[in-house]
């Protein structure tokens, strides 16, 4: 009964989705045109609507000429110099885009906005795995739960699962705060997950919940920065939420760069050299922060190369920020995950000899539950004071959302062989990551074929992140539009397609090469429309500014 009801629905949401595709546009505009701001709010509607990041429908008079009390003159200058590159300036006019696409569909080249900005999987077309929403709705609407017919529509599992949590909860109220850590039952299925992925002894009173990875980041540097003078060891190029969150709190980025031509390897001598200069200017380097598999890089550190980097930390006295929300995106099969923490215990350090955080996220991985904000942050090797202060900082936020802890805790303990639900479980994580591995190469190879465009292969996480070799005559009118001529390019990319990426310049890198970062996210059937529309643009755009 159950597989006939979820089959029915499945046909009527697929025969919704075939839908008669729009319309695919074409002008002949220059690109250059569509980066202007429209000349006047008289624009004929048959004109082509031309959007730049001066475009805008905000109301509300500019700060220099408000008599409002809170101007760009008195807010925290933390805050303005805090950015965040994913969700900015191009997202902004792609947004503005898609917004006019609907009611001036016959102005643009392209019939939709395609988001490769952001790792969010389910905006583009992911679906859910059904054990983890099935608890979560047995656990959202327990009055399920006493219905007969809910035996005919739920795996037997997904209902003792559903149980199970809801033991843990006083009173079963899934919509009342839990202690500030997250549910204590919760935590020990997380830390049983963490012990049967590394095979050492993980403590539930080690897990603190969060409303994904971000706030984790957010907690470790209210905790380890003072002043400017502390610093925090970072890749670069980065995820710009660390840069961000640097910045809010008032520290110094210490960038340590990867190596592009070793396919973005982390090399012990760098951060050494980074570490000695810091020192030179009176920063105290607090941290490291390491991205594993990496982000927007894509590349997986090795177990050798994470020893080293465990090693370093030691001698250093640095804590270790090990984000690894990406562990279940390896598309390679000579490269593996390995958490730090594992690594770390594998060589005899124990809570006394290293502190390590680790982060985990329910947004990544097979599941892409991004919306539903869910993640934990393991800290280890903290003493008994420290850790009060961390308590301290995650009770003001009094806990993270319960939705969130309950994904978290079924991402660590799945079904398992026998179970009701494994076979279609293991079907839907085999079937997703494959896709991933496909989309992944499939665009690598497309991008290695464009002019002047290098790309590392996609070891894991969820982006491609190529090297662009612009024309001197794509630079120069980038300087002339006073933007960085990665972003000029993405800027004209997205005018030209539709395709939203984020500029390397977002993300930092070594000075003088250029980069975009592309999410692999697209459902297969798109990419072969995106390898066309971006191979015709970057062979357009080639060849007006060839020098």
């Amino acid at each position: 009964m159950r597989r006939f009801v979820i089959g029915q629905a499945k046909n009527l949401i697929d025969q919704t989705r075939r839908r008669p595709p729009q319309p695919h546009h074409h002008n002949n505009l220059r690109l250059l045109s569509l980066l202007r701001p429209p000349a006047s709010d008289t624009t004929p509607v048959s004109s082509p609507r031309l959007f730049s990041s001066s475009s805008s429908d905000m109301s509300g008079s500019d700060s220099s000429t408000s008599s409002l009390p809170v101007t760009l003159d008195s807010i925290n200058p933390k805050v303005l110099k805090c950015e965040y590159a994913v969700r900015g300036e191009i997202v902004s006019i792609a947004q503005r885009l898609q917004d006019d696409l609907k009611t001036n569909k016959d102005a643009y080249p392209f019939d939709e906005i395609i988001y490769c900005n952001i790792g969010n999987p389910q905006s583009l077309g992911q679906q859910p795995i059904t054990f983890f929403r099935e608890v979560l709705a047995l656990c959202s609407h327990t009055a399920l739960l006493d219905e007969s017919a809910t035996h005919g529509l739920f795996s037997s599992d997904s209902i003792d699962r559903a149980w199970k949590i809801l033991d843990q909860i006083p009173g079963k109220a899934t919509g009342a705060y839990s202690h500030s850590q997250g549910i204590k039952g919760l935590r020990d299925a997380i830390a049983a997950g963490i012990e049967a992925r590394d095979g050492f002894p993980a403590d539930p009173n080690d897990i603190f919940m969060t409303d994904g990875a971000s706030p984790g980041v957010h907690m470790m540097m209210q905790l380890l920065i003072s002043s400017e003078k502390d610093g925090i060891l970072c890749p670069i190029p980065q995820y710009p939420l660390y840069s961000a969150s640097i910045a809010l709190h008032g520290g110094s980025l210490v960038p340590y760069y990867l190596d592009e031509a070793s396919g973005w390897g982390l090399e012990i001598s760098e951060l050494k050299k980074q570490l000695e200069d810091a020192k030179s200017k009176g920063i105290t380097v607090r941290a490291l922060a390491v991205i594993n598999p990496g982000n927007p890089t894509g590349q997986v550190l090795s177990e050798e190369n994470q020893r080293d980097i465990v090693d370093f930390c030691k001698k250093e006295g640095l804590v270790l920020l090990a984000d690894e929300v990406y562990q279940e995106n390896v598309y390679v099969p000579d490269k593996k995950f390995h958490s730090f923490k594992k690594v770390a215990r594998s060589m005899g350090y124990g809570e006394k000899d290293i502190s390590l955080v680790s982060f985990q996220s329910i947004s990544k991985g097979y599941y892409g539950e991004c919306g539903k904000r869910g993640g934990y942050m393991e800290v280890t090797g903290f003493t008994s004071d420290v850790r009060e202060q961390i308590y301290k900082v995650a009770s003001v936020n009094l806990c993270s959302n319960i939705s969130g802890q309950i994904l978290a805790s079924l991402v660590m303990s799945p079904p398992k062989p026998g179970d009701d639900s494994y076979d279609s479980y293991i079907a839907e994580k085999e079937g997703i990551l494959s896709s991933l591995a496909t989309r992944a190469k499939t665009l690598e190879e497309a991008l290695n074929k464009l002019e002047g465009v290098t790309c590392n292969r996609a070891e894991g996480a969820m982006y491609l992140f190529p090297c662009i070799n612009l024309p001197q005559k794509a630079i120069a009118a980038a300087e002339a539009a006073k933007t960085a001529p990665d972003a000029f390019y993405c800027k004209r990319l997205l005018n030209a397609t539709g395709i939203v990426v984020v500029p390397g310049s977002g993300f930092r890198q070594v000075p003088g090469t250029w980069h975009f970062r592309c999410t692999i996210l697209p459902q297969e059937d798109k990419i072969p429309a995106i390898v066309n529309r971006l191979t015709e643009f970057h062979k357009s755009f080639m060849d007006e500014f060839r020098d």
